[in-house]
């Protein structure tokens, strides 16, 4: 007797199966994701090679790594003595006030010098003492690390 019964319908059931079938409107991260990690490793690859991009021959020594958590301004001389502020080249008597504006008259700033290994130790220390002269305290001499496998030979005597 109950099969015969009709089951009344209810018109807010049909509305739901609609609403089980409708498109999908929430966003999926899955591909934005990966587009992003690829960027980073991108970013991370590419970065150490946009640090510095005047060309020079650092010497090589045995001193240890300058620690520092701010990141240093560089100033660089190149094989035929020009001065450049990051990559911007400068003459020596505009390098002072130049770094004076960017670091806001900060002493602690700290600078960075990289001179080619051909160029006169005089130009080299001509341009420390200018920074030096500006006020700046923390001043280093970048170069590059010597390999212990190439340790330099001692001149042969005749």
């Amino acid at each position: 007797m109950l099969q015969d019964q009709a089951v009344p319908r209810r018109p807010g059931v049909q509305r739901a199966r609609r609403r089980a079938h409708s498109p999908m409107s929430d966003i999926n991260v899955t591909p934005m994701v990966d587009v992003m990690l690829v960027l980073l490793i991108i970013f991370m690859v590419t970065a150490p090679m946009l640090t510095v991009g005047v060309n020079v021959d650092l010497p090589r020594t045995k001193a240890s790594v300058i620690q520092g958590n701010d990141e240093p301004l560089t100033v660089s001389i190149d094989t035929e003595g020009r001065i450049f502020l990051q990559e911007t080249e400068l003459e020596l008597d505009t390098l002072a006030p130049r770094l004076v504006a960017i670091t806001r008259s900060n002493p602690d700033a700290r600078i960075f010098v990289r001179g080619d290994k051909r160029v006169p130790y005089g130009r080299v220390m001509e341009v420390m003492g200018t920074i030096n002269a500006a006020g700046f305290r923390k001043v280093a001499l970048i170069t590059e690390r010597l390999e212990e496998g190439r340790k330099k030979r001692p001149a042969k005597s005749k």
